[in-house]
């Protein structure tokens, strides 16, 4: 992939995670997309926590919370960016959500009862689900009795910027998913949405920003070369493979650099670390 190819900070939306993060770091813009999302004004506790690890055990896969905020009545939210469709997203919220609560009791508390609630929200400029609604919200509930909720606290919400229920959801709910897949003057000026007003001011600010500017193009540059070696890595890898498959039938060093047309002490490297592993 070619630096030429970044695309300018000025022109991302707010589904790119780098700018979603940094206009969410504003606790107060963070409030408003909250209370926008869920219906209700929200007063947020605590500055916003914007790639919040949470680790439970060396040998346990750790989460990096995009966005970790708790409200005035310590209700925990985990809002999330999720630019590409993966087919593992309904089981990463289940893993994520279990991860949050590992933090929220201390040892010696004697009653569960004493968990926050917590809500999971990921916001994805696809429809998951394929029903066409911008928004599903996922709540346990009793299989056999429907109108029988378990009351554990836990609330998953997956919202998408291309729903078509626009008569189902609050207007402002509608504008503001669109407003994130495509985050323009056009579209802000579009909303009659004071929020989402707000939104775009921060929005700008952040993109005016030399500094974060320069933070952007520090991280694409990190995120570069870890593609690029990772790319190498696997070329690497495959080269080894195709070595090893050569001795196999005795091919030489020299013939198979012949035959593969890389360098002959390349692939003397090479048999030396397959014939190590060999051993070992």
């Amino acid at each position: 992939m070619a630096k030429k190819n970044i695309v300018p900070l000025k022109e991302l939306n707010l589904t790119d995670r780098f700018l979603f993060d940094e206009v969410m770091e504003d606790p107060t813009i963070h409030q408003e997309v909250l209370s926008l999302i869920l219906g209700r004004e929200i007063s947020l506790l605590q500055e916003s926590k914007t790639e919040k690890e949470s680790r439970i055990s060396p040998l346990i896969r750790s989460i990096r919370m995009d966005l970790f905020a708790i409200d005035s009545e310590e209700q925990v939210y985990n809002t999330e960016m999720q630019k590409k469709r993966k087919d593992d997203l309904p089981k990463r919220s289940r893993y994520y959500q279990g991860m949050m609560d590992t933090g929220l009791l201390e040892p010696g508390i004697p009653s569960y009862n004493l968990l926050n609630d917590s809500y999971l929200i990921m916001i994805m400029p696809f429809d998951l689900f394929g029903y066409g609604k911008y928004q599903y919200t996922f709540v346990p509930q009793c299989q056999e009795v429907p109108e029988c909720r378990l009351q554990d606290g836990t609330v998953r919400i997956f919202l998408n910027t291309k729903g078509k229920n626009d008569d189902e959801v609050p207007k402002e709910l509608a504008e503001f998913l669109h407003y994130v897949e495509n985050t323009t003057d056009e579209v802000a000026q579009q909303s009659e949405s004071e929020k989402i007003r707000h939104i775009h001011e921060r929005v700008c600010e952040v993109k005016r920003s030399e500094e974060i500017g320069v933070k952007y193009m520090q991280a694409w540059e990190e995120k570069y070369y870890e593609r690029e070696e990772g790319r190498e890595e696997g070329i690497r890898e495959k080269l080894k493979e195709l070595v090893g498959k050569k001795l196999k039938k005795g091919k030489t060093a020299e013939e198979i650099a012949d035959m593969l047309e890389e360098d002959p002490q390349v692939i003397k490297e090479l048999i030396k670390e397959i014939e190590k592993e060999g051993r070992s």
